[in-house]
């Protein structure tokens, strides 16, 4: 038995080597799809921000307060600066996970502090308290929304925002979204989470990957009541214009610490499902989400080590070799190609690995990103890949027909992208 177990790994290493020479020509194939289907950047798009003679003059007229990071940019600076440059009145910032200026780890609190630059009051939504407090919008009359995200559930900042718009419901208070692209627009896949398995990291009945700008899901929040109580807020959306759901977005400034380009978006929503493993990412690398390993792993010639970096102060498996898959390659190639969340790696990582009792982490955390208890089990249990993906393709499908109530752009599905 011990001699098949050596032969399985030794073939599996020749397999996942040929695999490795042929990402030359995969490549080359991602960089024509690139070159036919061009990525727009921001300056072929105007960002909701941007469009400042809808909101502006309103907004002249409020008390303010902004939920806003480092991706709240327009015109070349942040939007706090532009308002305050344009007379608005500014009485609060809120930050969500990675704080204001987005240089915390994920993961850690981030504290109420005050802008060094303009005095205004910050006040953390990431830690103890993940929702405005009546206090907080005392003697406010919009909240504005800009904030860039990723399309994936388990990405925290549509988090922040259901519990902002919960807030501004109860406390009339106007809620009002910058809208962005999502740059995983292109596509909607994975499993739905279950009831039950609602958490920080996934608080609706969506998909893995989910298809939608923060404007077009905030709708459907608001629109499904999945406010507390059914209540909804009082909302608005200044919409993207020259973007719509064919098309891929370059991100003019990284989302996240360890979303630096735009392969790292790209993988994300596979990849992230390895944080509840102990499986690295790479994060405490120069390539963070673009590669994955472990010091358990028998799989794949590529090597790496986790050290402490800005925004991974604490990397998993610090200072150990990592062995494990480098996709700086082929992985968005497979993404984009396929048009759904690659589950191959994690399946690979499972059944390469030498410490399965331990693959998954005791905290159950992979079943809250995954949003549910099943995919757990089906991976152990060596289920098909084709047919964990029939188990939540009549969920997936349901929620496409809500999706579809809430878009505000052309959907991939009408393109044939």
């Amino acid at each position: 038995m011990k001699s098949f177990y050596c032969l399985r790994r030794f073939f599996t290493a020749i397999l996942i080597t040929f695999l490795h020479l042929g990402l030359i020509s995969q490549n080359a194939q991602f960089m024509n799809f690139l070159e036919n289907n061009r990525i727009k950047s921001e300056q072929e798009v105007i960002v909701g921000a941007e469009r400042t003679e809808l909101y502006l003059p309103y907004l002249k007229t409020k008390r303010v307060a902004l939920l806003v990071n480092h991706s709240s940019r327009v015109f070349g600076q942040h939007l706090v600066d532009y308002l305050i440059k344009s007379e608005v009145d500014i009485k609060r910032i809120f930050a969500p996970e990675h704080g204001f200026r987005g240089e915390a780890d994920a993961g850690e609190l981030v504290p109420s502090t005050m802008d060094s630059l303009t005095g205004i009051q910050i006040r953390s939504l990431y830690g103890k308290n993940k929702k405005p407090t009546p206090a907080d919008l005392r003697e406010i009359d919009v909240l504005v929304f800009d904030i860039q995200d990723v399309g994936a559930r388990f990405y925290t900042y549509i988090s922040t925002m259901h519990y902002a718009m919960e807030a501004c419901a109860e406390n009339g208070v106007e809620f009002l979204v910058l809208d962005r692209p999502n740059p995983n627009g292109f596509y909607t896949d994975g499993p739905v989470l279950q009831k039950g398995m609602e958490s920080f990291v996934g608080m609706h009945p969506v998909p893995v990957v989910h298809g939608m700008t923060v404007g077009e899901y905030a709708k459907m929040i608001n629109g499904e009541g999945w406010l507390a109580e059914k209540i909804t807020c009082k909302l608005s959306v200044i919409e993207v214009v020259g973007w719509d759901h064919s098309d891929f977005y370059q991100l003019p400034v990284r989302p996240s610490p360890n979303l630096p380009n735009m392969l790292s978006v790209y993988l994300y929503p596979s990849l992230a499902l390895f944080e509840g493993t102990n499986v690295s990412v790479g994060r405490g690398t120069d390539f963070p989400f673009q590669v994955f390993g472990s010091p358990f792993l028998n799989a794949g010639l590529f090597e790496f080590v986790p050290t402490p970096k800005p925004g991974a102060m604490s990397p998993k498996h610090n200072g150990m070799t990592c062995r494990g898959i480098d996709l700086r390659q082929d992985g968005a190639w497979s993404v984009i190609q396929e048009k759904r969340f690659n589950l191959e790696w994690m399946m690979l990582a499972y059944n390469n690995t030498y410490d399965k009792e331990d693959f998954f982490l005791k905290n159950g955390f992979f079943d809250l990103l995954s949003g549910n208890k099943k995919l757990h089990q089906q991976v152990v249990n060596g289920t098909g890949l084709e047919r964990i993906r029939k188990s939540w393709t009549k969920d997936l499908e349901e929620f496409k027909n809500i999706r579809s109530k809430y878009l505000l752009y052309p959907d991939f599905e009408q393109s044939g992208l």
